[in-house]
């Protein structure tokens, strides 16, 4: 029985850890981005809509 050579070729692990952390980075940013616009969105809103929705002003600055 012959074992199989499981190692990855050199630099793939650097490679991949690379790609990983641009990918969190671009997550975090389009979060970010989401947070703020759903903060806008919120704040144009009337006290009572805000109600309606189970929010308050307090509420907006949390998200």
């Amino acid at each position: 029985m012959t074992t199989a050579n499981i190692h990855a070729p050199l630099g793939a692990v650097t490679v991949l850890r690379v790609v990983d952390a641009v990918a969190n980075v671009k997550n975090t940013i389009v979060e970010w981005y989401e947070a703020r616009e759903t903060r806008k969105v919120l704040a144009q809103l009337t006290d009572a809509q805000l109600e309606d929705i189970g929010l308050d002003r307090s509420d907006i600055t949390k998200l």
